[in-house]
């Protein structure tokens, strides 16, 4: 599986936001949701606000494949399960990255609900 390169990395890493669109069953993408993007060393992670029960997370489970849009980059990923012994970190990484929103805005991505639907993106 081709991995993220470093100029790819960085620019998404740096974005504010991340344009996600998962596939359907017959391949077509979904329309495109906004949310937050974090990049932990050589990955990046995104998270549902709304847990697993969240649209754009349930629809990431159909085929585990989509669409990002970040930074100036489009690309086609896998959407993996995360390693629930890194979510720690991710929290960090989250806590960082946007501490400059307002601390209700920020926890709203480190509850229990929203570490239970952390995905890698893998470039594809």
């Amino acid at each position: 599986m081709p991995n993220w390169t470093s100029d790819e990395l960085n620019k998404i890493g740096k974005a504010e936001e991340l344009q996600i669109a998962s596939k359907r069953r017959d391949g077509t993408l979904r329309k495109p949701v906004t949310i937050w993007v974090v990049r932990l060393g050589d990955d990046l992670y995104v998270r549902c606000v709304n847990g697993r029960a969240g649209a754009w997370f349930r629809g990431t489970q159909t085929r585990h494949e989509g669409r990002i849009c970040a930074g100036s980059v489009n690309k086609d990923v896998t959407f993996a399960d995360s390693d629930p012994g890194i979510h720690d970190q991710i929290d960090a990484a989250y806590r960082s990255k946007y501490r400059r929103y307002a601390a209700n805005i920020v926890n709203s991505v480190v509850t229990p609900a929203a570490r239970s639907a952390t995905l890698k993106l893998m470039s594809r």
